[in-house]
């Protein structure tokens, strides 16, 4: 195929070439006999998108689940609504957060809908609410699990950290990633990190599988348990890092925690570890002075980062991915919610390129928008839904936004670009990048390819 006039990075105008996969040729190039053409039509020609921090299998399932959280639903009386659907069978809603009605349990859910089992997700991925017939359905299955909440010896309908324990007793099976791989094409995305903390062999299986049948065409990146490993032959993935997802209310014994540490490493494997606190992060910073940081170790979300924080995650030489769409999302909460003198340490993202941290973007979808176009906007803007600022001093410019989604997947540190023996993932805008960055939407995608395959023309 011939892509012909698109604008590179940098302004200049060129044909790119791609073959068997790759790219072949840049220039002005003449199309050869029987050879395709895409028109650019001097649209900006980037590296396809990365999405370095997502949650595929959980994604995929909140595509046919009922919001229950901001911004969809923000009153009791608004998840009263969502909730009333009569039929047969599991009403799963996702995205729940307490402002909407408190810490949720059984008998608050009876109210809303009895008639049905009813689970809900908290938007923290941590905590299932369950209504009564949702706790009868789950437990005639299995015995309760320790996080199954107990109180004057009834169960409240809140389970908490257990959802290994969930899967088993209602029998789950992966579900298709159809759906999802084209809505990450729609948007320009050509690679993901899957960086679910329980996957395993079996879902390194199944994550070769959607890739081979086409249903998930993206380059696949996959964190998660020490055992994966044991994946490395899987055919269309690669194995990225193990995945140390810290709870500030139960930390892991120190010595457990570097003996995981230490035996990632030993599996020529980086640690990602998720810090959601100021707490988590201190701890985490402790650990990977204690056990050796190696290249490619990595800190998720880094939420709450005080200065001292930003400096020694420098000096670790470690590897932050933000989700700055956060700020949009979540912010006007944060803004009522988070101490004042805490908010200019919310999702950090000058702080750390000042510093020269390698800095890549996430969605962590489903529990925050899946749209990277979103995000970018969200981190030059730092404007929240209602329109406050949260740490306007880390705004980025148009260009380092778009930077965050153009890190190599399994080296941060390194951008990728478009050259010559390149993977021909592209993702090709509709305009020139001087008007496409000022409006910052995944309106501007016009096509998407893979290993050298259009996945997604929005003129079809």
């Amino acid at each position: 195929m011939l892509v012909r006039r698109a604008e590179l990075q940098g302004g200049a105008i060129a044909d790119v070439r791609l073959e068997r996969g790759r790219i072949a040729a840049i220039g002005h190039l003449v199309p050869q006999a029987d050879e395709a053409v895409l028109e650019a039509n001097a649209g900006l020609l980037l590296p396809g998108l990365h999405d370095h921090h997502i949650h595929i299998a959980a994604l995929a399932a909140s595509l046919s689940s009922i919001r229950c959280g901001p911004p969809d639903v923000a009153s009791r009386e608004e998840l009263a609504a969502a909730l009333a659907q009569r039929g047969e069978g599991w009403l799963r809603g996702i995205g729940y957060h307490e402002s909407v009605a408190g810490m949720l349990d059984a008998a608050a859910l009876d109210a809303m809908n009895g008639e049905r089992p009813v689970r809900i997700q908290h938007r923290s991925g941590r905590m299932w609410f369950f209504n009564s017939a949702g706790l009868d359905r789950i437990l005639v299955r299995a015995s309760a699990p320790p996080g199954l909440e107990r109180k004057s010896g009834r169960f409240t309908g809140r389970l908490f950290d257990e959802d290994a324990w969930l899967r088993n007793t209602l029998a789950s099976t992966p579900p298709s990633f159809k759906a999802v791989g084209a809505l990450l094409a729609r948007a320009g995305v050509t690679g993901l990190t899957d960086m679910s903390v329980s996957n395993d062999p079996a879902m390194a299986h199944h994550f070769a599988s959607e890739h081979g049948t086409g249903a998930l065409p993206q380059r696949i990146l996959l964190a998660g348990t020490l055992g994966l490993a044991d994946a490395e032959r899987e055919p269309g993935i690669t194995i990225g890092p193990a995945k140390l997802h810290l709870h500030e209310a139960q930390l892991p014994s120190l010595g457990d925690a570097l003996a995981f540490i230490g035996d990632a490493h030993a599996q020529a494997r980086s640690v990602a570890i998720h810090c959601v606190t100021e707490v988590e992060l201190v701890f985490a910073l402790a650990l990977l002075r204690g056990a050796g940081s190696e290249r490619g170790d990595r800190i998720e979300h880094a939420s709450v980062a005080p200065d001292s924080a930003v400096a020694e995650i420098a000096d670790l030489g470690l590897a932050v991915v933000s989700q700055p769409h956060f700020i949009a999302e979540r912010g006007d909460l944060y803004h009522r919610e988070v101490d004042p003198a805490d908010q200019p340490f919310l999702y950090r993202l000058r702080a750390f390129l000042d510093v020269g941290v390698s800095l890549a973007g996430g969605s962590d979808a489903p529990f925050g928008s899946v749209d990277p176009w979103a995000a970018m906007a969200a981190a030059v803007s730092r404007q929240t839904a209602g329109g406050a600022i949260i740490g306007e001093v880390e705004a980025l410019t148009p260009e380092e936004a778009l930077d965050l989604y153009l890190r190599e997947p399994g080296a941060l540190h390194r951008r990728r670009a478009i050259v010559v023996g390149a993977p021909a993932d592209l993702c090709l805008l509709d305009r020139p990048w001087a008007e496409a960055r000022k409006t910052l939407s995944d309106d501007l995608v016009r096509t998407t390819l893979i290993d050298g395959r259009i996945v997604h023309n929005r003129v079809d």
